[in-house]
């Protein structure tokens, strides 16, 4: 369950009273005393033409996304009341497509003592039957959160309007006895079987620094029993919140249902932290014997290791898309605008892009790409022909909708042997990106694309490439600079980066950019790294938008390919 972090109070302090046990101070913050318009205004320059997001209002976490009868559902963290954080209820949208969404009444909202203040995060679980069940965190009376569970009322409704809650509630809550911290208890996961029949799962909590993937097992998914041990911790982390648990198969790009277990995979562990608000991931193996998940040789337990999104994604969600044999992430988009902008705009928060994910054939990372049904979208490509882009040349590419576009673009560079040499120091990309933005000429880049640019180019996202020669390899170094992004000084304009694991000398350097008014979301090296950009230009708006493919760099490099295409707008209400 995430949270804006800008004027806030705290939703809760220390709390004393709950089962006589001490519990840690939250997190959680809650807006007061702030009025939301009671509709968004007219001209809506940067509201997204194919990214999922309600007609208004604050929307956060997707929750419990899955497929049921054909349908897709995607559920998710909304404010019905206003473009702040606060009255959170679980909004319920369907499509058969992932693009075209239609929404429904509310699934969840406070009705029991067991989520009266609060019904947050969580996720669906499908049972052997094909029956889905939502298991989710709810606040209690006492400001406890306590996991819940709620049952579809018709069975025959591929729509699954209506949702049940179980008397039982809560299924799982803090104890003297479990010493669990009551104010950190959140989000469980999709749930797995195990050969032994018995079902587990994992709700993201602390013990003081230290986050912890506590384990729970059930037999009939309603009585749970908690694990002596986590299913894995790590030091200095903080809350993890929103954990995700699923196997991936080795050598191959399709994906398989959260329970299997085997030889033939390898199973990921995903961690949202709340210190940072940064999705980080490591590849490991389930030891279902001793019931411990140990990451791989290599693989970083903490958000300077692996991470989905290297910009703004959090909260992260996956389900198994049984129709088509993949694995589907979704994530959300949170602002970079301030609070009143906000308001005045009347929504905050979208949804990226679904995405598949698969295994990277190296078996050490997660491989990322948009879901083909969006290429439905797609008109009017225009392409550039393969051509060298010589070194402080910037290209405009004319006839297409800058401001809502798809964007292909492949390079070759040409002169290896002339690119800088990495100094052992820089080992954090975001700063590095940051020390060599897109106006800092270099040798081997900075190039790739200037996106939702002015006409001046006082406004520009930037999203490129750098090479550098590294001890014993190049280097390639990913970055979308958002430094120049508006004029408006008020928006968050943090550069981001990452270290792309391609090798320059052999593989073209590829990068795929969806442009969506005030999104751009991007995919390098065929979706090794990904990194999302929200920016809120004042002058590349609309018709005034324009795309450049640029290099700034001293060395020529070489366009192999490139197509960009109009996006239509995705029909969501």
């Amino acid at each position: 369950m995430a949270i804006s972090s800008a004027a806030w109070l705290l939703f809760s302090s220390f709390l004393f009273l709950s089962h006589g046990v001490l519990q840690l101070q939250a997190s959680h913050h809650l807006y007061r005393d702030i009025k939301a318009s009671s509709s968004p205004p007219a001209f809506q320059p940067y509201r997204t033409s194919y990214h999922f997001q309600p007609p208004k209002n604050w929307i956060n976490d997707p929750n419990g996304p899955m497929i049921y009868k054909g349908v897709y559902h995607l559920l998710y963290q909304y404010n019905p009341k206003g473009a702040v954080w606060g009255n959170i209820v679980w909004a319920h949208s369907t499509s058969t497509d992932l693009v075209n969404w239609t929404p429904h009444v509310p699934a969840i909202y406070p009705s029991q003592p067991s989520d009266i203040n609060g019904c947050w995060s969580g996720s669906t679980t499908i049972l052997p039957s094909g029956k889905p069940v939502i298991l989710y965190t709810g606040v209690n009376p006492q400001n406890q959160q306590v996991q819940n569970l709620a049952t579809p009322k018709n069975l025959s409704d591929p729509y699954l309007t209506q949702w049940v809650k179980s008397t039982k509630n809560p299924l799982m809550a803090p104890t003297i006895a479990n010493q669990i911290n009551a104010s950190s208890f959140r989000d469980p996961t999709t749930a797995w079987l195990g050969p032994d029949r018995i079902w587990r799962v994992l709700i993201g909590s602390k013990r003081n620094r230290r986050g912890l993937a506590i384990l729970y097992r059930s037999k009939d998914f309603v009585h749970w029993t908690k694990s002596q041990h986590p299913l894995h911790s790590a030091t200095d982390t903080g809350m993890w919140e929103c954990p995700d648990f699923f196997p991936v198969r080795i050598n191959a790009n399709i994906g398989v249902d959260t329970s299997v277990i085997g030889p033939h995979v390898k199973h990921v562990l995903k961690l949202s932290l709340d210190d940072t608000k940064h999705d980080y991931y490591t590849v490991g193996t389930y030891n279902l014997n001793k019931d411990i998940y140990v990451p791989d040789k290599g693989q970083v337990d903490s958000d300077s290791g692996l991470r989905y999104d290297y910009g703004k994604f959090y909260a992260s969600k996956t389900f198994f898309d049984t129709a088509k044999n993949r694995r589907i992430l979704w994530g959300w988009i949170n602002e970079s605008s301030s609070v009143e902008d906000d308001i005045k705009k009347g929504w905050s928060g979208v949804m990226a892009i679904p995405r598949s994910i698969w295994l990277d054939k190296s078996g050490k990372q997660l491989v990322q790409w948009p879901i083909s049904e969006l290429e439905r979208l797609r008109e009017n490509q225009v392409n550039l022909p393969n051509q060298v882009l010589k070194g402080g040349l910037a290209i405009e590419v004319s006839g297409v909708t800058s401001a809502q576009a798809d964007v292909e673009i492949s390079f070759r560079t040409i002169e290896l042997q002339n690119a800088e040499k990495l100094d052992p120091s820089w080992t954090n990309p975001q700063a590095l990106c940051s020390q060599k933005g897109a106006s800092v000429k270099g040798r081997l880049g900075p190039f790739g694309l200037l996106a939702l640019a002015s006409k001046g180019l006082q406004e520009q996202t930037a999203v490129f490439f750098r090479i550098f020669k590294g001890q014993d390899k190049y280097v390639v170094l990913m970055c979308s600079d958002q430094s120049r992004s508006s004029l408006n000084n008020g928006n968050d304009k943090t550069t981001y980066g990452a270290f792309l694991d391609v090798n320059p000398s052999r593989d073209e350097l590829s990068l795929r950019s969806l442009i969506d008014h005030s999104i751009v979301e991007s995919f390098g090296g065929e979706g090794k790294a990904c990194i999302t950009a929200r920016v809120y230009p004042t002058l590349a708006i609309q018709n005034e938008a324009h795309l450049h493919v640029f290099n700034n760099g001293t060395e020529n490099v070489q366009i192999t390919r490139f197509s960009a295409w109009s996006m239509k707008k995705a029909i969501i209400t």
